[in-house]
């Protein structure tokens, strides 16, 4: 029996050479990543941003849901916006919330609080995590796996940004920012692990919890 309400699967079976093949050529490729924080300004067509948010689209979700939202900003002043916002938070954490263990991992890197890409780059991505939907009514409708599953659509824009070539490979426009879960660790103690509110309501009454707070990360 077949359900109308699924796209049916568009299946490939490679034969054991070229999935090796396909397998390597993949796996160089994606070695090639870095995390870049130096950009041209040139523009990005739109047709490239938008073939690269609907990759992000397809990807899998808790109940396939989709809890997530994609927005594309090119607009300066928008975008000067957002870096002043980056490197005040940026900014703090340096100064006052990273420990020193981290400071260290962080410092044969180069890293600081100033963001100037964040202004040169033609185009910024911006990733938000919807906590619950709604539906025609306007009711609340319950999301699940929401970090894992944004996480899992952006590392489709990930990949998406190293597979390209040509003039996509060259603006490519990710940078170092999704660390969200990194950051959420620096809170943890040794042998603990912090999790957000929304996994919480998922394990909660299996594991045993202590409630933090609410916590700028």
């Amino acid at each position: 029996m077949t359900d109308s309400r699924f796209i049916s699967l568009d299946f490939h079976e490679y034969p054991p050479e070229e999935m090796q093949r396909r397998a390597a050529d993949f796996r160089a490729e994606m070695q090639r990543r870095r995390s870049v924080r130096d950009f041209a300004d040139r523009p990005v067509p739109r047709i490239i941003i938008e073939d690269c948010l609907r990759t992000a689209g397809s990807a899998p979700s808790g109940a396939n849901m989709q809890p997530w939202h994609f927005v594309a900003v090119a607009e300066p002043s928008v975008k000067k916006k957002i870096r002043d916002a980056a490197e005040e938070e940026e900014r703090e954490f340096y100064a006052n919330r990273a420990p020193d263990e981290w400071l260290d991992a962080l410092a044969p890197l180069g890293t600081d609080a100033s963001k100037p890409f964040l202004e040169t780059a033609p185009c910024l991505i911006a990733i938000f995590a919807q906590r619950y939907g709604l539906d025609p009514d306007g009711a609340r409708t319950k999301h699940y796996y929401i970090q894992e599953s944004v996480g899992i659509a952006t590392g489709l824009v990930v990949a998406g940004d190293i597979i390209g070539e040509g003039a996509s490979e060259e603006r490519a426009v990710l940078g170092d920012t999704p660390n969200l879960a990194a950051r959420l660790q620096s809170l943890a103690k040794p042998d603990t692990v912090v999790i957000s509110a929304a996994t919480l309501s998922l394990v909660d009454g299996l594991f045993d919890f202590r409630d933090l707070g609410a916590q700028r990360i």
